[in-house]
């Protein structure tokens, strides 16, 4: 009778230590049979790390889980999958050289390399699935060849794969347009009154009061409360533990009162371009960015934003068409004519493509500049000038770190992010092409990168923004351009920037009234 009345996993006063820190202080969570149930708190809060623990990666210092109302101590994730326990995490696990299919076999009992499985069932239970949640991705594919957006999807499908009864969704919506998103809300409702139990992480406190029945919210290693509320400041409040301004309203309220937009600094004329699989990615692309503004470029992922993205910062060579900064041509394939130009870019893949995770903090911040004076006195690096423009630049950027020489690896996502901005903004830019810039951050860090946006677009600089976020898209953008099938179907001011149209534009319907 206990198990049948019991939470569908549970964890009781767990602490969980790393060398010189805290990460989870005497938590007490639980998830109930048919219920979703929200986990909040900013980064570093110690979300990840009490997954981390529900879902045996992680082993807790002390406390205990109980799963169905009977004690559990997971040894490995391997346990926790036949406790029917699944995770889709914010940080992919999937090897890029395998397939969508041959990916989600794996931990099955089946080895891909060796063969002994049937793909072709693997594959058309793959589409089953699919089709059945609106997760929509090809099962040969290659995980190299997918989007972010595409690659989030499979790791949902491999959940679903496993038929998990508890599922813990690790911001699941940061790469999807606001349909996708509704769509996935809905999805989790649906598993839930099926009889699954979801765990939903989210730093989107709209989505956490719309989707959730009840929130437990995490603030320095410690959970704080667990609630019913669903009123988003109240819910910002309890997460920061102080008042938060929305960051939306804010925004608006600065680029309402940014500087005069002046002359075209980026000039994209009819680009076209494939993509990895040698399809189309790009077709006849044209767009404009002037100093001191923000255009935001609006779309679910996987339509050509990354193609362009690329190609901007000379990763990806373009088919035709022309690119200008300043008037002067963009060389095709260059990675550094772009810098020389004065472009910067920051990637959606921060610790892949962005830095590298184990050098510091100061190292990754002079990556694009230390074969020159002052950072190199040929054939010598000068390290402590390196160190001591990271000390400036954290101090600037309001990087939270021990210091300078602390590895990247270390920092929460939002000093990640702040990293990268301090690297690509401190060298005086022309255009600042950023691809989603808040995916994964909590709000206090969604507003501080907002923030150093507007700042940029106020100096002058010109800024290209890409986010499968339409509400940020929305707070940020002088104009916004809907890209769709790596083709711009429309572009808007933002004062004539309808939400509703945008988003259907992104999902694809054409034939839309304004």
């Amino acid at each position: 009778m206990k198990a049948a009345t019991a939470p569908a996993v549970a964890a009781f006063h767990v602490t969980k230590k790393f060398p010189g820190v805290i990460a989870n202080e005497d938590v007490t969570f639980d998830v109930r049979v048919g219920e979703v149930h929200a986990l909040l708190g900013e980064n570093g809060a110690g979300k990840t790390t009490l997954s981390n623990i529900l879902t045996g990666l992680y082993r807790p210092d002390e406390g205990w889980m109980e799963v169905a109302g009977i004690a559990v101590d997971f040894q490995s994730p391997r346990d926790a999958i036949a406790a029917g326990i699944g995770m889709v995490h914010q940080h992919f696990r999937l090897i890029p050289t395998f397939s969508v299919a041959e990916n989600i076999a794996l931990g099955t009992g089946h080895d891909p390399v060796g063969g002994r499985f049937d793909l072709k069932k693997i594959e058309e239970r793959v589409a089953e699935i699919s089709e059945s949640f609106d997760l929509p991705v090809d099962p040969r594919a290659k995980i190299w060849q997918l989007s972010v957006g595409e690659q989030q999807r499979v790791e949902i499908i491999k959940v679903l794969y496993r038929d998990a009864r508890v599922l813990i969704f690790d911001e699941p919506t940061a790469v999807l347009s606001p349909l996708e998103s509704e769509r996935l809300g809905v999805t989790l409702q649906t598993m839930a009154r099926s009889g699954r139990s979801i765990v939903f992480i989210s730093h989107k406190l709209g989505e956490v009061a719309s989707i959730a029945d009840r929130v437990t919210v995490l603030r320095h290693g410690r959970s704080v409360e667990t609630t019913s509320e669903n009123d988003v400041s109240a819910l910002a409040s309890l997460m920061v533990g102080r008042d938060v301004e929305s960051v939306t309203r804010s925004a608006h309220a600065i680029v309402e009162s940014s500087s005069r937009v002046g002359s075209v600094v980026l000039e994209i004329e009819e680009l076209h371009a494939v993509g990895d699989r040698g399809l189309k990615a790009l077709d006849g692309v044209s767009l404009t960015v002037r100093s001191g503004e923000i255009v935001g470029v609006a779309g679910v992922a996987g339509n050509g934003q990354r193609e362009l993205v690329e190609i901007l910062a000379g990763l990806r060579r373009k088919g035709s068409g022309s690119i200008r900064v300043d008037g002067e041509s963009l060389e095709n394939g260059s990675t550094r004519h772009p810098i020389r130009l004065g472009v910067s870019y920051v990637p959606q893949d921060r610790m892949g493509t962005g830095l590298a995770p184990d050098l510091t903090i100061a190292e990754n911040m002079a990556l694009k500049n230390f074969r020159r004076p002052p950072f190199a006195r040929p054939p010598f690096i000068r390290q402590s000038v390196i160190d001591a423009q990271g000390r400036d630049l954290m101090e600037q950027f309001d990087v939270r770190a021990p210091s300078e020489t602390t590895p990247t690896r270390r920092l929460s996502g939002g000093n990640v992010q702040k990293v990268l901005l301090a690297r690509e903004m401190s060298g005086d830019p022309r255009v600042l092409v950023i691809a989603s810039p808040s995916q994964g951050l909590d709000v206090g860090a969604v507003a501080t990168v907002h923030q150093l946006l507007i700042d940029a677009a106020e100096s002058g600089v010109g800024v290209l923004l890409v986010s499968e976020d339409l509400d940020e898209v929305l707070a940020l953008s002088n104009r916004i351009a809907v890209m769709y099938e790596g083709r711009i179907l429309d572009t808007f001011d933002r004062a004539d920037a309808d939400a509703q149209r945008i988003g259907l534009l992104m999902g694809g319907q054409l034939d839309v009234s304004a």
